[in-house]
């Protein structure tokens, strides 16, 4: 299985890649987010999503580990194709599609073209727990296990207090992010700040 191409750029348009390497030119399909990531560049390394099916062999590439595992995620999800994931990278960026997913921003996810109501709901559903677990992601989980049961006490205390778990779920990984050994009462505090 190949990991990734790294060589001379030959041709880039906002949709595919021409990479050289020892005289092999690969043509890989690419997203937007990829694109600009490679605009200024004359070498590139993309990391390789290698899509073979009965009737066509394709590789997929991309300027950064973690939006290839975004990218995995997205194809795992039942009606989502390699197509609609490469169309939801070109339109959000990753960090965009992880926070609507958390967000349950149904709205977000459907403003991608050729995301229906189903599918985004499909999406939220799948993914939601996996995206919390930093699958999908070259980093490490949003909430680690310990942190995780805070987080949810945290929330329920928020809505009991009257404020929508959409936006709670959209702060979360920020204030875990900033405080990272935090109690419940002080993830409660900081979010009290930012809603």
């Amino acid at each position: 299985m190949i990991d990734y191409i790294k060589g001379q750029i030959v041709e880039l348009s906002p949709t595919e890649l021409v990479l050289d390497n020892q005289g092999i030119g690969y043509s890989i399909l690419i997203s937007l987010q990829t694109y600009e990531a490679f605009q200024a560049k004359t070498d590139a390394v993309a990391y390789i999503h290698h899509y073979i099916r009965e009737d066509e062999e394709l590789y997929f590439g991309f300027a950064t580990k973690d939006e290839r595992e975004l990218f995995r995620l997205l194809i795992s999800v039942s009606g989502i194709g390699v197509a609609s994931a490469r169309m939801m990278l070109s339109t959000l960026t990753s960090e965009e599609i992880r926070q609507a997913i958390l967000a349950e921003d149904i709205n977000k996810i459907k403003s991608v073209k050729g995301i229906g109501l189903k599918s985004a709901q499909r999406l939220v559903l799948e993914l939601k727990d996996k995206v919390v677990k930093g699958e999908g992601s070259a980093e490490t989980a949003l909430f680690k296990t310990d942190t995780n049961a805070l987080a949810e006490e945290a929330t329920t205390a928020l809505v009991m207090l009257g404020f929508s778990k959409a936006n709670i779920s959209k702060l979360m990984p920020a204030i875990l992010k900033d405080n990272p050994g935090a109690k419940v009462e002080d993830i409660i505090k900081a979010a009290l700040k930012r809603l």
